[in-house]
Order: structure tokens, then sequence, then C-alpha cells
């Protein structure tokens, strides 16, 4: 039995995937806070899987199906480009990026409790609901 076959765990997982590549742009743009002319980077996923529900091509037969693809297009990274924080052209704002830093730790979080508890309910079916 795959796990990743159930479309919960298969956005669980996309979710975690996400927050670990956002974790790693975060630290990214924190280390670049006094590199001139450094321009920060963001993960887009929330607004790639709203564009993704919103434009379906293929005919579904299930509400959670997506449009066919399994891979991770979904999660981007992109360059904010459009701002300077400084004279020097670095745009990255510490206080921010540090607040972006615990709304995805809190997201990771919650994810894994919610992966958890889908494997909690797989392993209760799987023994007869015992223990």
């Amino acid at each position: 039995m795959n796990i990743y076959n159930d479309s919960t765990m298969g956005f669980i997982k996309y979710g975690l995937d996400a927050s670990a590549l956002r974790e790693k742009v975060i630290a990214n743009n924190m280390a670049n806070i006094n590199t001139k002319n450094f321009k920060k980077s963001y993960v887009s996923f929330e607004e790639n899987l709203t564009k993704a529900t919103e434009s379906f091509s293929l005919k579904k037969t299930k509400s959670q199906h997506l449009s066919g693809s399994s891979d991770n297009s979904l999660i981007s990274v992109k360059e904010d480009s459009s701002t300077s924080m400084r004279s020097d052209g670095n745009n990255v704002d510490m206080d921010l990026e540090k607040v972006n830093q615990a709304t995805n730790t809190l997201m990771y979080n919650a994810l894994i409790t919610q992966a958890n508890s889908k494997l909690s309910m797989t392993k209760s079916v799987i023994s007869g609901g015992g223990n």
C-alpha cells in the first residue's frame, strides 16, 4: 500500500516539501542580508496550488484530482526584485524574514500533526480498531 496514493497524504507531502524548501530560502535570505544588490526569494506553493485547482483540463473522477501532474511543479522559488529596502539595493527585511520563519515553523508543525493523525487512523484500521 502506497500512502501517497491517498490524496490527503499527497497534499500533506506537497506541503511538507514546500515548507522544507521555504526554510532553506528564508535561511538564504537571512544569510545574505549584507550582500549588496541581493534580492530576496520566496517559495510559491499555495498560489500555485490554487491556480492548479482552478484550471483543470482533464476529466476528474474524484474532486481531489489535480490536473494530471504528480511532480513538484506546484512548488517554485521566485525572486522578489520589485523592492529595495536599503540604498545598497538589498531588499531583505530581517524582521519580516523572522516572521516568515515562525509562520513556516507553525505550518510545518501543523502538517506533521495532520500526517501523524492520518497515519494513526490508518494503523487503527489495519489493526482492526484495537489498541
